[in-house]
């Protein structure tokens, strides 16, 4: 079994503009956050809003001004659909990526030539602080498509210089045999995924603590501190995490460096920002409130304080790295995937947490709601390890009786606890859908 050494520290900055001095980096912001309200001014929503406002580039004074910009939603993007809110013309276009909504139908971005070269090298960035270097080979499990998570990090993989493997997602047991056959250093995938190869190793008969993989980059759904133990654990890695959104750049919105303490915000390409959702008020560095992104240098379809509804903290603490950009927690929910039951506010993070408290469960579970009557019904199936299955009806109780008491504890609800056999509940290669809520359908 090989030793996973930390990645190196030194050295691991990739550009300049990531270590400005403060005041350098907001005044570097302030003049791209001019531009781009100049390359907006056109867009037809941006125009109506810009009216209303009185805003014109020449009127944004300081950053403060940022509050005076109207917000974006994912609804605006539709209402504007396909292309309402690109600023270049479409031969202009180099690429199109687009993500599923609720009703099915894609929300399209659109890239420049030039936004590709940005989004790779703000890819290339995190990489590189989670220790990525040149001589690597990566294993990419994302989906290749209109996905931006697969060629956002293909490419950012490519610009650092290390050889890429674009396995996509799916035949996990054929990816097993590439990672042993190519000897891959790095695996790129959704953290749920990467359970799943260490799951699937384990089922061919192979240790998956002996795969040559060292890192892992893990992005696209929240994921716990819980899960990250679980994935090193299984596989004998490093698990670093990154963020983006698709509506914002994709991939590289901001990645861990080697102390992995928080994800740093490529500042320089982006203005963030952290409100109360319900007041849309500034919360304080270390108070949870939800991610609005100014994207400062996307030429084909820059958005204004987009609304990402993903939940996380902000801290401004000097990093060892030398890094000077503020750095993000991990997504610990989005409020449109909370759940309201019997007044209680749950994350399905918060479940994954509890669950993996309890030693003899797996990362392995769905939430069930259901509405049996007037009462909001929680159901959690969690998959347990062989080990732990018994036929022995007070053993099961106990476990069930554990996990209920720490999903009592840290999502302060009660909930129905069944507990499934290894295998048994359905497995991801992309995003994991962990929530099924039945309510309104009885």
């Amino acid at each position: 079994m090989h030793t996973v050494q930390p990645p190196p520290i030194d050295n691991a900055v990739r550009d300049r503009d990531e270590t400005l001095p403060r005041a350098e980096l907001e005044a570097l912001q302030l003049t791209r956050l001019r531009e781009v309200v100049e390359r907006v001014a056109h867009v037809p929503f941006y125009r109506e809003a810009f009216a209303l406002r009185g805003i014109t580039a020449r009127t944004i004074k300081s950053l403060d001004d940022l509050r005076r910009l109207p917000f974006t939603t994912k609804d605006d993007l539709r209402r504007h659909h396909p292309l309402g809110f690109i600023t270049v013309p479409r031969e202009q276009l180099a690429r199109i990526h687009g993500s599923s909504g609720t009703t099915g139908k894609p929300t399209f971005v659109a890239y420049t030539a030039k936004d590709l070269q940005t989004w790779s090298d703000l890819c290339a960035r995190f990489l590189v602080a989670g220790g990525l270097q040149p001589r690597h080979t990566v294993h990419v499990a994302f989906g290749y498509g209109l996905f931006t998570g697969g060629f956002g990090l293909h490419y950012g993989i490519e610009k650092v210089g290390a050889a890429v493997v674009p396995a996509a997602s799916g035949n996990t047991r054929r990816q097993i045999e590439i990672i042993q056959d190519l000897g891959a250093e790095v695996l790129v995938c959704t953290p749920s995924y990467a359970l799943t190869i260490a799951e699937t190793a384990r089922e061919m008969g192979i240790d998956p603590r002996r795969l040559p993989l060292k890192f892992g980059h893990f992005g696209a759904e929240p994921w716990t501190e819980e899960m990250r133990q679980q994935i090193e654990a299984d596989l004998d890695i490093l698990a670093f995490n990154n963020y983006g959104l698709s509506e914002v750049i994709g991939p590289g919105v901001s990645g861990e460096c080697a102390h992995r303490d928080g994800m740093h915000i490529q500042e320089d390409h982006f203005l963030v920002e952290c409100l109360d959702p319900d007041t849309l008020e500034s919360v304080g560095d270390g108070e949870e409130g939800e991610l609005v992104f100014t994207a400062l240098t996307k030429e084909a379809m820059p958005l204004l304080r987009y609304r990402t509804r993903d939940i996380a903290r902000l801290t401004r603490e000097p990093c060892a790295c030398g890094r000077t950009t503020v750095r993000m927690s991990r997504v610990t929910g989005r409020t449109d995937d909370m759940l309201i039951i019997r007044g209680v506010n749950v994350f399905p993070s918060q479940i994954e947490e509890a669950l993996l408290r309890v030693e003899g469960t797996t990362p392995h579970y769905m939430i069930e709601v259901e509405r049996p009557g007037t009462l909001d019904q929680l159901t959690v199936k969690v998959e347990v390890l062989p080990e732990l299955l018994s036929d022995r009806m007070d053993r099961m109780q106990r476990l069930k009786d554990r996990i209920g008491k720490e999903i009592l504890t840290v999502a302060g609800i009660r909930a129905n606890v069944e507990l499934a056999a290894p295998r048994t509940l359905e497995r991801f290669t992309g995003k994991a859908k962990r929530v099924v809520d039945k309510r309104g359908q009885n």
